[in-house]
């Protein structure tokens, strides 16, 4: 055991020193599937926005499955070298022999093969701008909110959207119900068959509730602007032609100008109390109506492409465009990766001119696993001047997953980091995840459907809450890319696609670079980084870590 002891040290001592700071460090609790970042009233982690010192410098942001959260280490492109040091022994020795003298044994160690990977930086070569990080402010989500101390609604507030946290700036919100509330609802439920909308005329308690909850998210989070986008699940059921909240169900033609014109109440009601909406979507999920309502059972409404072009382009989009909200951005599709660009192709063959009310494309990310990147090259190629944006996710949806939290699993925080690295290979400018806290069951919400959350509230005590790895998955990216950050030029040595090792790169607009490296292997590795201004610099990375690279 000397021996071994011995070997270690000697190995430890030829390792550079890093230096180590962290602004308020992650309060660590194991749990069952990992480990969670516990918040209380009292105390959070949080970790400043690090200035570069001068243009040598390197900073770079490391989390693992091990424990790290947000480690923040310094070097220099003059020292050639650093070493992220984890919070558990290494595990890249393996036993060559076990030798045996004079009735003593000992292990022989020698380290693992290091994998090496090269990646080199083109900063010239510029592809999209980044808008917008955030999540969902669902019914779910302002009924926590509600029930927590003041504190602890502030350290959730502070977490997301300052700068200390994961500085988001953006909120996804509901034009009335969706499957995150206690129970389905629209504006002008009553009376029915009011085509002038007599009963909207003020916006619901529950969303006035919102709004005082997102005035003091904005205080708290220092944010001078909130983009806030907004959508809806379903019209009230007397506009449709089933009389139902979900099922196979559409909106009637007769009131297609009724629908849009109640998008249209909500933004300026919205406008009113100081709220203004930054962009819209066509609606949720459209094909859960039309073929989705085999297993859905929240709040939806359908649309085919061909009824949601004529809705478009004859009612919503000349009605927002010619009124005091044409600034806000019309989004199509919102719904799943398998839908591009088919249903585009279908919504212009019904009319032909229907896309040009659309700013931007909305996408949501559950069944990426099975239908690849290229569908959105596709569409990209087609409408490249379209902003894309994610805008939904979250995991636990799926029938052979646990429906719920996974307290501190850290493959569902591999999952986030995955896509949106690859996301962000493929065009999009941003990422909207779905609920911002759900409680330890994964809800509540009125048809049970429980998923998991960045962070989790603990609604028994009403004292605590968890950060998952997801949390700063999430945070790697949003935290260090601001609004006109634009993605450049990386590329590794790696010719399997399949790799578990993954860098996206980006130019911050105060001239730094920012790189994303995730290594999924269960092994240390050697990245020999080149930069095409900076130079050269050799960073080692320990096993199933993720880190965030800054630079001048």
């Amino acid at each position: 055991m000397k021996a071994i002891l011995a070997y270690i040290l000697l190995l430890a001592t030829n390792w550079p020193k890093p230096v180590v700071s962290l602004s308020q460090p992650c309060d660590l609790r194991l749990t069952n599937y990992g480990s969670v970042c516990v918040c209380n009233q009292t105390y959070c982690d949080y970790i400043e926005q690090t200035n570069l010192d001068d243009d040598l410098q390197i900073l770079v942001i490391s989390s693992s499955r091990n424990g790290l959260r947000f480690k923040s280490t310094k070097g220099s492109f003059q020292d050639k070298y650093m070493s992220i040091l984890d919070y558990k022994p290494s595990s890249d020795y393996e036993t060559d022999a076990i030798i045996v003298e004079d009735n003593r044994a000992w292990l022989q160690l020698s380290r693992k093969p290091t994998q090496k990977i090269k990646v080199s930086v083109k900063r010239e070569q510029r592809y999209q701008n980044i808008t917008n990080f955030g999540g969902a402010f669902t019914g779910s989500v302002s009924h926590i909110l509600q029930k927590l101390p003041t504190e602890l609604q502030d350290h959730v507030y502070r977490s997301y959207f300052h700068s200390d946290g994961i500085a988001y700036n953006s909120l996804r919100m509901t034009i009335g119900g969706s499957d995150f509330d206690l129970e389905p609802w629209a504006y002008n439920e009553l009376p029915r068959n009011d085509p002038l909308l007599t009963n909207f005329t003020k916006l619901d308690k529950r969303d006035l509730i919102k709004i005082h909850q997102m005035e003091r998210l904005k205080t708290v989070g220092n944010l001078k602007t909130l983009k806030i986008m907004a959508t809806a699940w379903s019209a009230p059921p007397w506009m449709k032609n089933n009389d139902r909240w979900t099922g196979f169900g559409q909106l009637k033609t007769e009131y297609y100008e009724t629908w849009a014109k109640y998008y249209l109440r909500f933004l300026e009601l919205m406008q009113s109390k100081n709220m203004p909406i930054w962009s819209i979507s066509t609606g949720n999920e459209p094909l859960n109506g039309i073929i989705g309502f085999f297993f859905v059972r929240f709040m939806s409404m359908g649309w085919t492409p061909w009824q949601q072009a004529i809705w478009l382009n004859d009612y919503l989009g000349p009605l927002i465009k010619n009124s005091t909200q044409s600034h806000v951005l019309i989004f199509g599709n919102d719904d799943q990766r398998y839908t591009y660009p088919s249903y585009f192709h279908k919504m212009r063959a019904s009319r032909p001119n229907a896309l040009d009310y659309l700013d931007g494309l909305a996408v949501h990310w559950y069944w990426d696993d099975v239908f690849g990147p290229q569908l959105i090259d596709k569409t990209h190629e087609e409408m490249p001047n379209k902003l894309l944006l994610n805008t939904e996710s979250c995991v636990g949806d799926k029938p052979w997953q646990t429906h719920g939290p996974e307290l501190g699993n850290w493959d569902r925080g591999e999952q986030y980091m995955r896509s949106y690295m690859q996301d962000f290979q493929h065009h999009f400018n941003g990422w909207l995840d779905w609920n911002l806290v759900l409680d330890e069951q994964g809800g509540p919400n009125y048809v049970n459907n429980y998923v998991d959350a960045p962070i989790i509230v603990n609604t028994t005590s009403r004292s605590e809450i968890y950060k998952q790895p997801i949390y700063y998955a999430i945070g790697h990216y949003s935290k260090f890319l601001p609004e006109q950050s634009v993605r450049i030029e990386t590329e590794t040595n790696l010719t399997n696609e399949f790799a578990q090792l993954k860098v996206v790169g980006f130019l911050r607009p105060d001239g730094t670079v920012v790189l994303i490296i995730y290594n999924g292997e269960n092994l240390t590795v050697d990245v020999a980084l080149k930069d095409s201004q900076s130079g050269e610099f050799n960073l080692s990375i320990p096993a199933r870590s993720w880190h965030t690279i800054l630079y001048k």
